[in-house]
């Protein structure tokens, strides 16, 4: 076993054939250790760095970590001899980005993530955002994810451009400081003007190997308990369904679609956790709405800037096709406004 400062003094062309430890400095402290190796193992497939972290052969301080795990300053990490797929994997390159500046600066840049692009690639993903923006912009010498959205989600998407602006934007998440707005349509007719909901959540794999997320109802000590809080404010109702403004106090997986079809109130569109029956008809288009995706939008962001400390809002406008789903509601449905 050998031990090195810096992976970096390794040809990034050559991948380890023996077991490396690093001791993570400054310029790693709070990067994801799936994103650690993303960066210095570019000719690497992610499947297999997924991989290896789930087969326990990627190890922090000699324990075994999710890929989800933020490295902390003079963490150790196992590096474990890594295959390189040179002849058999074709290199696939990200498009040019395309996507909507909402706000840009040394340390920021905030974009209108379309629907359907994943923010990073991975997990049979060959590229996302993340890797569009990094390939336009190959003189950038720092590009990270602030959060994450999924990949059906629209609206303000932020990243850092500075490992110091990343890190104070991670701070102010975990205090509370961040405030994150969604609009979202759900099944039914909701009641409540304002609604708080507490309720914990589980991450759990089906048998298909898909992650979910789950209400925990009750004490299980074999569940990891992961508190989660929702603000929802009523906008409008319709007939059966009804718009909400979701205000995030924490960020987990699938925190909003989890809590509503939770609660009954299933967002419309959902994949993993709506009304299927109502999705298919609204993909074919019947009740004369239409509808291809889920309507969950990132509409706003405010935060304290990194450098300045003065208050940002970004704001991302509802997309097209969300906003004609509205005019349909309005044209097709009686309106009872709250």
């Amino acid at each position: 076993m050998k031990s090195i400062g810096k992976i970096n003094t390794l040809n990034k062309n050559i991948m380890p054939d023996m077991v490396i430890v690093e001791n993570i400095n400054e310029e790693a402290d709070g990067q994801r250790i799936d994103n650690f190796f993303f960066k210095r193992f570019k000719r690497v497939p992610k499947s297999h760095i997924y991989q290896l972290l789930r087969s326990g052969q990627v190890r922090v301080n000699s324990k075994r970590i999710n890929a989800d795990y933020r490295l902390q300053q003079n963490d150790k990490v196992r590096i474990p001899p890594i295959r390189t797929f040179q002849s058999a994997q074709k290199i696939i390159k990200p498009p040019p980005a395309a996507f909507e500046v909402l706000f840009e600066d040394k340390w920021l840049l905030a974009i209108n993530k379309p629907s359907g692009i994943a923010v990073h690639g991975g997990s049979g993903i060959s590229y996302g955002v993340i890797e569009q923006l990094r390939a336009h912009y190959p003189d950038w010498k720092f590009l990270e994810l602030v959060h994450r959205l999924d990949r059906e989600t629209s609206g303000v998407l932020l990243l850092a451009k500075k490992r110091s602006a990343l890190v104070e934007a991670h701070r102010q998440i975990r205090e509370g400081i961040v405030q994150k707005r969604y609009w979202v349509i759900v099944r039914g007719r909701w009641r409540n003007a304002k609604q708080s909901v507490k309720l914990s959540l589980n991450k759990f794999v089906t048998a298909d190997g898909e992650r979910r997320v789950m209400v925990i109802s009750g004490k299980n000590e074999e569940k990891k308990e992961l508190p989660a809080h929702t603000v929802f404010t009523l906008k409008k109702n319709w007939q059966n369904f009804s718009l909400l403004e979701a205000e995030l106090k924490t960020g987990r997986t699938h925190q909003i679609r989890v809590h509503l079809a939770h609660l009954g109130f299933p967002i419309v569109g959902d994949d993993k956790y709506g009304d299927f029956e109502l999705n298919k008809e609204l993909m074919k288009g019947k009740q004369r709405l239409g509808l291809k995706r889920m309507f969950l939008h990132a509409a706003s962001l405010k935060m304290m800037h990194p450098a300045t400390g003065e208050y940002i809002c970004l704001e991302a406008p509802l997309p097209n096709d969300l906003t004609a789903f509205l005019q349909r509601l309005d044209e097709e449905t009686t309106v009872a406004r709250p």
